[in-house]
C-alpha cells in the first residue's frame, strides 16, 4: 500500500499522506526509514471475504483505481533473485503522483521503502530511467482498505490477474520480516476462508499471466522452498497444506530485455 498514502501506525504514531510526504524547506528534514512487510494471497470470492472482514470489524472503504508503472534497474531481468535490488514505482491515484522505492531484504514482500509524492509523473519517469532504471510491468487495479491495530489491509481487483488480499506491517527495519509475515499469515488463516498464498508481487505475477505461465488455481511459489502454499479451511479451524509447483522453474527459463517493456505505452499518462 506504501507509506505516504495510507493511516499506518509507525512505531504507535498514526502517519498519513501529508504527514510523511510535506517537508518544511526551512527545517532540516527527518527522513523516517522503515520496512514494509506483507502476505498475500489469490481471493475466489471477494464478497465472502469483505463479510470475513466485517465480521472483524473491518469496514473497507470505497473502491479507489490506482494506475502503476513498476520499474527495475537496468541489469536485472525477471528470474533473476530480488533480493537486495532496489524497484522503483510510480502510481498514480485520485490525480495525485506517488514515486516508491523498495528494496526486498527477507524475501520479494519484505522490503526497505522510501515514498514521496511527486508533482510530474512524466518527468519522474524520464528521470528514473536516466537513473538507470528501466519500465517493466504496467499494473492496473480497483483497491480497498481498511486497518486492524497495526495491520493495513488491502482488497485488490488487478486487471489480467483477479481479486488479491493483502496484509501489511510497518516495521523497523531490525525487525525480522519472517517474523512478521508468519504473524499475518495466521491472521489470515484465522478468517476461515480459502486463501490461497503467493510469494510473488504483482508485476511478476502479471508478466506471468502475459506469458501464459500464471496458475491461478495453484498459486505462486515460495522461493525458499519451491513449493506452492495454500490456505485452506475446514469447518473446525483452518490448516495449511503445501502442493509441489513447476511454475517457478518454467518461469525461471524465460528472459526479460530491457529493451522491451509490458509497460502499456511507453511514458505512463
Amino acid at each position: 500500500m506504501g507509506l505516504a498514502r495510507r493511516g499506518a501506525v509507525l512505531w504507535g504514531r498514526a502517519v498519513g499522506w501529508d504527514n510523511v510526504t510535506r517537508v518544511d524547506i526551512h527545517q532540516p528534514a527527518t527522513v523516517v526509514t522503515a520496512s514494509e512487510v506483507e502476505v498475500k494471497y489469490r481471493v475466489t470470492d471477494s464478497g465472502v471475504l469483505v463479510a470475513a472482514l466485517a465480521a472483524r470489524g473491518v469496514v473497507l472503504s470505497a473502491p479507489v483505481a490506482q494506475d502503476d508503472q513498476a520499474y527495475a534497474r537496468v541489469g536485472w531481468e525477471y528470474g533473476q533473485s530480488k533480493i537486495g535490488q532496489p524497484f522503483a514505482r510510480l502510481r498514480t491515484e485520485r490525480g495525485r503522483h506517488l514515486l516508491t522505492v523498495k528494496t526486498p531484504v527477507a524475501n520479494e514482500l519484505s522490503c526497505v521503502e522510501h515514498e514521496t509524492e511527486v508533482a510530474d509523473r512524466d518527468q519522474m519517469h524520464a528521470a528514473l530511467q536516466q537513473m538507470g532504471f528501466y519500465p517493466t510491468v504496467r499494473i492496473r487495479k480497483t483497491r480497498r482498505t481498511s486497518t486492524l491495530g497495526s495491520m493495513s489491509l488491502c482488497v485488490d481487483e488487478v486487471d489480467d490477474i483477479g481479486a488479491f488480499l493483502e496484509i501489511e506491517r510497518i516495521v523497523a527495519p531490525d525487525e525480522p520480516g519472517e517474523r512478521i509475515q508468519a504473524e499475518l499469515d495466521r491472521f489470515a488463516a484465522g478468517l476461515g476462508l480459502s486463501l490461497r498464498r503467493t510469494f510473488d508481487t504483482y508485476d511478476s505475477l502479471i508478466r506471468a499471466a502475459r506469458s501464459g505461465l500464471y496458475n491461478s488455481v495453484a498459486g505462486s511459489t515460495d522461493p525458499g522452498t519451491g513449493r506452492t502454499s495454500r490456505v485452506s479451511t475446514s469447518n473446525s479451524r483452518p490448516r495449511v497444506t503445501a502442493a509441489w509447483s513447476l511454475r517457478r522453474r518454467s518461469r525461471g527459463s524465460c528472459r526479460y530485455s530491457p529493451a522491451r517493456s509490458w509497460s502499456s505505452s511507453p511514458v505512463p499518462t
